[in-house]
Formats: C-alpha cells, structure tokens, sequence
C-alpha cells in the first residue's frame, strides 16, 4: 500500500495538473482547428510522466481525506494514466480520421467529411454509399486501435485498484446504477411517445416514417435542410452576438475570448470551445456551414466558451479544470436549446412556424436522450466485458431498441466517451431542462432578454464546478436532478405546436 501524499507533494500535482490540462487542450485546438495536420500527445505526456504515472495514481488514492480537493485529483490521476497507455492509439486514430479519404464517383472525400456529407445529400442512394464508405474505412483502419485501446484500458484499471473500468468510475462516486435505473425508466415510459412522435418527425423531415427511416438517413434528417433559410451561415455569429448583449454579455469586448472564424481545409467543421486558460483564454472555434444543426453547434459551444470564460480565477485548479462536467455541459445545452425556443426564434430571427420548429426540435430531443440513455446502459456493459468483441451485437441491441433505427455494428466500439461521458449528458439535460424551468418562473418565458436574468448566470458561470449540477440545481431550485423532467419539456414543445 503506497504512502499518502504530503499537502505540498498535493499542491505540486495539482499545479501540475493545470498545465497538463492547458496543453493538452492548446494541441487539440492547433489540431481540430487546422492549423497542425498531427495531433502530438505523447510529448505532453512525457513532461508530466509523474502525474500520470500509477504509483502517482495510488499514492493520491492513498491520500483520500473526504474531502473533494484530492478525490478529484485522485480520478484525475487515474484517467491520466489510462490516458497514457493509450495514447498513441488516440494519436493514430486523429491522425487517421484527418488523413483517410473515401472515393465517391472518382471523387476523394475526406474521412471527417462524410457525416456532413450525409447530412447534404439529398440522394438517399448515395447518402449510403457514403455510409458504407464510412463504415469501411473506420472497420479497416480505426477499430484496431479502438479495440486495442480498450483492452487496454480495461487491463489497467484492475492496477488502479478496481475489479472493473465501471468499478473505478463507481469507486470516484459516479452514481451509475441509480441513473441507470433512472435511463430505464425514461426509455419505458416514452417508447410509446417516441414511436408516435418520431414516425410523425421523420415524415415531416423526409417522407418515410420509423419503420422506414436507416441509419444513412438520420443525419440528413437531423440537418432539416427545409429550415435552411430560416438560419444563415451570415447571421450565426451576430444573433448569438446579440442574444449575449441582451445578456449583458458583449462577445466581442471579452478580452478572454478568443474567436476563431477563419477557413481552412482541416478545420473541423463542427464549432467547438478550447478553454486553453481557465478563465484568461478561452478560444471558440467556428467554420459556419449554415442551418439549424450548425446552430445549435455553435450555441452549444459558446455556451461552454461563457461558463468558462466567468470562471472565478480564484477558484482551485479542481474548481476550475475538474469537477462534474454536467455543469459545463448544462449550460452548453440552455444557449443551444434557445435555437429550439419558438420566443426566442420569433425575437431574434423573425421565424416562420416557430412552434413547429420547436416541436420537431422537442423529437430531436427525445431522440437523444433516448439514445443516451440505451448508450450508457451500453457501456455499462461494454465495460465490464471479459471479451468486448461479444459486444458488437449487443451494441445494435440496445440503441436499435431506444431509437428503432438500427445502428452500424461497425461503430460498438468508436461509439463510446472515455470515462462515462454519457452520463454527463444526460445529468446535463436534465439539469438544463429544471433550470431553465426556474428562468421562465422567475423572469418569464423571454428571460434570455433580461438583464437580471444575465447577473444570474454569470453568478453561477462564477462557481465553475467548485459544485455538482445535482448541487448547484438544489442551490438554486431545490429540486434534485430528474430525467422524468425532460420528458415533460417534450410534451410541451408538442402540444404547443
């Protein structure tokens, strides 16, 4: 049993802890912003090895008080060093998902442009053939590395103490089963709401209904090409510019943020926030395609980009980098989740059929958090496998089921977030959904256009992840995190339209 660490060997790690993080993030940026073709991990990791080293691991485990400071540099820790042992696995997948291309009809399309090429194609033919295109490329060159990964990982958690990957991540007090259970419920009581409800939205997207729709199909349908007009590339950035002014919140004059809007051909086109410096410089990152999907990416984003850009700078490197990350992703989905507001679509874009924009974005919804739910129960499973490949069939089972469009078995593997992200998201939905909630009680169902309503956020954009949402949604409501919420959000949306 390893000796517990002294209170100045802590602060050194924690120290530590903030510039792995910064660089880590800065490489990612240089990378998914196309501004470096490679996506160099392994040097970072050489320079904090002892951070991410096992004895470092135990010995922080060693040192647990009770008290969240070092629980979250001992989970930290540990992910570090999964991080470590896989890492040129992820290096390689980066690398090859910037660099494989598909040929369609003579033409070379690149691998991280096939999704958005689905998403474009009005021929259902070729949107499978870009599927199947896809599917090839991540079978013959990804899943080796995924797989190789994830024995990996799963080998060396037993030596960080645990009988399983999903035993860790309960032993760091994720509360797995009891949202589990919570997952299960969801998906019981809306089967009947999503058969009915996304039968009618795939209809009214693209002409086929449930027992119909494939897989190919689903990111055309996700881009409702029909709304197009209603959200131009040109005026993505001015409306959320003047959705954060009516906020008290002015983008441009925000020292701390950086805005990267130039085009380049690596660039993912996917906008994405790079919290470099918590709070002295956060980059987000657009290349503006145009279309709802794209909004809301964009909103997502800057969501995340404002929680961390009012991060109180004298809050603890934990407070600041670590922490539950339903925060963050909690108010990443309220900015995101205006897009689907029919006051704010009639307010900031002069929308036509506002509520029937909401309404399908109520499915759309549904169909995430359905979809998460059966992920997470997924990887609940997948992680505590003695063989993954037996997951394969498994892996079309249960999202099959949740969603009733079949999944590529080619994806149980890349399908899955490191550290059971799946169950942020659906925390964070949930969160989203009581908070807002409480917006429209306190300050009215336009609250996004009250200033008070801003000094309310940036108070709680203040605290970082110094809380819980479970903590910080009990603090401000007094309610406790419930997915049966979002479910009542849902049919509001639909009975509005």
């Amino acid at each position: 049993m390893p000796e517990p660490l002294s209170e100045r060997q802590v602060d050194a790690l924690s120290a530590d802890a903030d510039r792995f993080i910064a660089e880590l993030d800065e490489e990612a940026y240089l990378h998914y912003a196309g501004l470096k073709e490679t996506y160099d991990l392994a040097p970072i990791y050489e320079r904090y090895a002892e951070l991410t080293k096992l004895e470092t691991a135990l010995a922080l485990g060693a040192s647990l008080d009770g008290g969240r400071r070092t629980r979250e540099l001992w989970r930290f820790s540990c992910e570090g060093y999964l991080g470590s042992i896989v890492r040129e696995e992820a290096e390689r997948v980066a690398e090859l998902e910037a660099t494989l291309q598909a040929t369609l009809d003579g033409e070379e399309v690149p691998y991280r442009m096939l999704r958005p090429r689905i998403a474009n194609e009005d021929d259902r033919a070729t949107r499978e053939r870009l599927e199947r295109a896809r599917n090839e490329l991540t079978e013959e060159h990804l899943n080796e590395l995924h797989l190789r990964a994830a024995d990996r990982m799963h080998r060396e958690a037993t030596r960080l103490g645990a009988p399983s990957y999903t035993e860790l991540y309960r032993g760091f007090g994720f509360q797995l089963d009891a949202l589990a259970d919570q997952c299960r419920r969801f998906l019981d009581s809306t089967e009947r709401l999503w058969e009915e409800t996304g039968d009618r939205f795939f209809r009214t997207r693209i002409g086929l209904g449930l027992g119909e729709v494939e897989r190919w199909d689903v990111a055309r349908i996700w881009r409702g090409a029909a709304w197009d007009a209603a959200f131009p590339k040109e005026r993505m950035v001015p409306a959320l510019e003047a959705t954060l002014a009516d906020l008290g919140v002015d983008l441009r004059a925000q020292e701390n943020v950086h805005l990267d809007l130039e085009e380049r051909p690596t660039k993912d086109p996917r906008a994405f926030c790079a919290p470099i410096e918590i709070p002295e410089r956060v980059i987000l990152v657009i290349k503006p395609q145009g279309g709802p999907d794209d909004w809301r990416a964009l909103f997502h984003e800057a969501g995340h980009t404002e929680h961390f850009a009012h991060t109180s700078p004298s809050l603890s490197v934990e407070e600041r980098r670590l922490g539950d990350n339903a925060v963050t992703e909690g108010w990443a989905i309220l900015l995101e989740h205006l897009t689907i507001d029919p006051v704010w679509l009639e307010r900031r874009l002069d929308f036509p059929r506002p509520y029937e924009f909401a309404a399908e974005g109520a499915a759309q919804l549904l169909w995430l958090v359905r979809r998460y739910c059966a992920k997470l129960l997924y990887e609940v499973e997948f992680h505590a496998a003695p063989d993954v490949t037996a997951m394969r069939s498994r892996y079309v089972e249960l999202l099959g089921g949740a969603l009733k469009v079949a999944p590529s078995d080619t994806d149980y593997l890349a399908d899955i977030d490191d550290g059971f992200y799946a169950s942020k998201y659906l925390r964070a939905w949930a969160f989203e959904t009581q908070l807002r909630s409480y917006l429209r009680e306190r300050f009215g169902n336009a609250w996004f256009t009250r200033r008070e309503a801003g000094s309310l956020l940036r108070e709680l954009w203040a605290e970082g992840q110094r809380y819980t949402a479970d903590e910080l949604l009990r603090e401000v409501s007094g309610e406790a995190i419930e997915l049966d919420a979002v479910t009542d959000r849902i049919r509001e949306a639909l009975a509005a339209a």
